[in-house]
């Protein structure tokens, strides 16, 4: 009986790590290792119906899809398709998506085809178990109903067996690494598990909620094992799909295992991990393991809301805030780039708090702030309360996902809801993309405009410019949910530290001047150290500002670098803000802007622009990457040396 087994993934060249686990537990069962004949076939989400089909066998006896929001709207095109032409198959879907919702997908007639209600190990190996029984029997048919965990149609009536229990000694899930199931395969990307279960319950998120439980791990030595298969195999990027690295003393130990095999191997190239949240000390030291090695260069802190109500509404509690300003000044002492993450709109979450709640972050002196759409995903506790929470969601226009975004709660209005989108392009365009870095800096220290405020009313300047082509982009996006693309992020960064940089310092020359606030030589002075300052997302030459400075003069321009005059006040100002030592009692001081970089990459003009969208969303999570040095330009005399020759 020949099994196919289909992944759609974000990504080319991605490990199939689901398909794995499945072949691998069901072949320990010697009726289904001597029945079956099992093939893998992964490609992206993006990859046309027709490719897919093209690339899967048309003989196969039973196809199993894996089934999750960014692939469903293309896996159903594929599964319908599939079912048309090979109407004597099984088909069993599994996946966050269609689990307990098989009669959404599944039409009464499709009585082949199930759906997996929950892990997949157990319920994947008793449905080919019962297949292979019924080819080798008197020629019944198969009987579902002795298959757990499953949905599936039987004369008109959704049928839907008894769950088994969670498996909670993972070592009955044999390798799939160890097995040679992926010996031979081209992958440049891997999720890995080291354990699962989660002991948090947030309401919004499918882990816990899936789980509830505490954490089951795998073996030690056999998880050090899979991960050496993956440097010895030159796979470039990982993911540790647990959900809280570094909740673990033995996280440490493994992640000294792979800079360890990462120096011999020269893989993995890079390491991305879901930070455990209690735990900031001992993910500090793991985000230092990892970049030492070269394999990451920032550290994601995941607050998602600092709203209290918000906070007891999705269940969820937060590191103390001393811990977090804590957290944020080691990291900088370590020059590791770190993001603070934020979901909009969380129900208990309004307009206000989600705005008070960024300001505060950037008080703190985060390097970024990045703020996720709340996506209403299935199975999770707030999908089941949806409707007495007030949600309303509208599905993406997109032909390969199925994600729903929520555009209003009890909390939040969709006018609300835009104001926050409008808000936060504020906040990635000055913040973020440093355009108005030390500008809401100053304004907030001198206690003439709170970085709330200051944010707000970017906001509302950035609405009415109707012939600045960065303001139509925002106006795009906030209108089409444009922000549910985690390269939209990009696409600002592109434009404001790239291709309209000049458009940029115009657009921030416009705001200040209607506010009057640059009258105030420290908001002038402020205003010019950013146009000077404002990082190159790609490395590329430096070119003056695009509007006249009063205060800071350029005197010299090398490729990636200025030399620039400033007066002692401002250049008070810069030692101020980043912490620079030895200013020189000189009038004019001169200092030397270094923007080559660490690890940029020059401009790919023959890329497309969300090719470069994805690379500009990495860096504005490494974001101390693409910043630029200061020296103070006096003869043997260096402060702050240059991260970059």
């Amino acid at each position: 009986m020949k099994v196919c087994l289909v992944e759609l993934p974000m990504y080319a060249n991605t490990l199939p790590l689901a398909s794995g686990y499945l072949q691998a537990y069901a072949q320990q069962d010697s009726a289904v290792a001597r029945g079956c004949e099992f093939s893998i076939h992964n490609m992206p989400a993006s990859t046309p119906v027709d490719e897919v089909l093209g690339g899967l066998p048309d003989d196969a006896d039973v196809y199993g899809l894996s089934c999750y929001l960014w692939n469903m709207r293309r896996m159903k095109e594929v599964l319908d398709e599939l079912v048309r032409t090979r109407p004597d198959a099984y088909f069993i879907l599994g996946g966050p998506q269609v689990m307990n919702h098989a009669a959404e997908y599944v039409p009464p007639a499709w009585e082949h085809v199930v759906v997996c209600n929950g892990e997949g190990e157990e319920p994947f190996a008793a449905f080919l178990r019962e297949l292979v029984a019924a080819r080798s029997g008197d020629g019944g048919g198969p009987d579902f109903r002795r298959t757990p965990g499953l949905s599936f149609w039987s004369r008109g009536e959704l049928v839907t067996t008894e769950k088994p229990a969670r498996i909670t000694d993972l070592e009955l899930i044999p390798s799939p690494f160890a097995a040679g199931i992926f010996d031979g395969g081209e992958y440049t990307f891997a999720a890995v598990e080291t354990n699962r279960g989660c002991p948090f319950r947030c309401s919004y998120c499918f882990w816990g909620a899936a789980t509830n439980d505490k954490v089951h791990r795998w073996e030690l030595d056999r998880v050090m094992s899979d991960l050496a298969w993956i440097s010895e195999h030159g796979i470039e990027s990982v993911f540790i799909a647990d959900a809280n690295w570094g909740a673990l003393p033995r996280d440490v130990e493994l992640t000294r295992h792979m800079a360890q095999w990462k120096r011999r191997t020269g893989y993995p190239m890079m390491v991305a991990i879901q930070a455990a949240k209690n735990r900031p000390d001992r993910v500090t030291e793991i985000t230092e393991i990892l970049v030492d090695a070269g394999m990451l260069t920032s550290q994601p802190v995941s607050l998602q809301t600092l709203s209290p109500e918000a906070l007891e509404m999705v269940q969820r509690s937060n590191i103390k805030d001393s811990t977090y300003v804590d957290l944020q000044l080691k990291l900088k002492e370590k020059k590791i780039s770190s993001y603070t993450e934020l979901i909009w709109p969380l129900p208990g979450e309004t307009l206000a708090s989600f705005r008070e709640g960024i300001a505060k972050v950037c008080r703190t002196g985060a390097d970024a702030v990045v703020v996720y759409p709340q996506l209403l995903l299935r199975n999770t506790p707030m999908y089941q309360r949806a409707e007495a929470l007030g949600i309303e969601t509208v599905r993406v226009d997109d032909p390969v996902a199925e994600a729903d975004v929520v555009v209003a709660t009890e909390w939040v209005t969709r006018e609300d809801f835009q104001a926050g989108a409008w808000f936060y392009y504020a906040v990635i365009s000055l913040y973020n993309a440093r355009s108005a870095f030390y500008v809401a800096r100053e304004l907030d220290r001198l206690g003439v405009c709170s970085y709330l405020d200051f944010f707000v009313s970017a906001a509302e300047y950035y609405q009415r410019q109707e012939d600045s082509q960065i303001c139509r982009f925002f106006a795009h996006s906030v209108r089409s949910l444009g922000n549910y693309d985690i390269n939209n992020i990009g696409k600002v960064l592109h434009l404001v530290l790239h291709s309209h940089r000049a458009e940029m310092d115009r657009l921030l020359e416009g705001f200040l001047t209607e506010r009057g606030w640059l009258a105030d030589p420290r908001v002038r002075w402020a205003f010019e150290l950013d146009l000077v300052a404002r990082p190159y997302v790609y490395r590329e030459a430096v070119s003056e500002p695009a509007v006249p400075m009063s205060q800071l003069r350029v005197v010299s321009r090398e490729r990636y670098r200025l030399q620039v005059e400033m007066p002692p006040p401002a250049a008070a100002l810069l030692a101020s803000a980043e912490r620079i030592d030895g200013i020189p009692d000189t009038d004019p001081v001169r200092i030397r802007i270094d923007h080559a970089g660490r690890r940029k990459m020059p401009y790919p003009r023959h890329r497309s622009l969300d090719h470069n969208a994805a690379y500009c969303q990495a860096m504005m999570n490494r974001l101390r990457d693409i910043l630029p040095a200061w020296t103070v330009a006096v003869p043997d005399v260096a402060v702050g040396a240059p991260d970059a020759p």
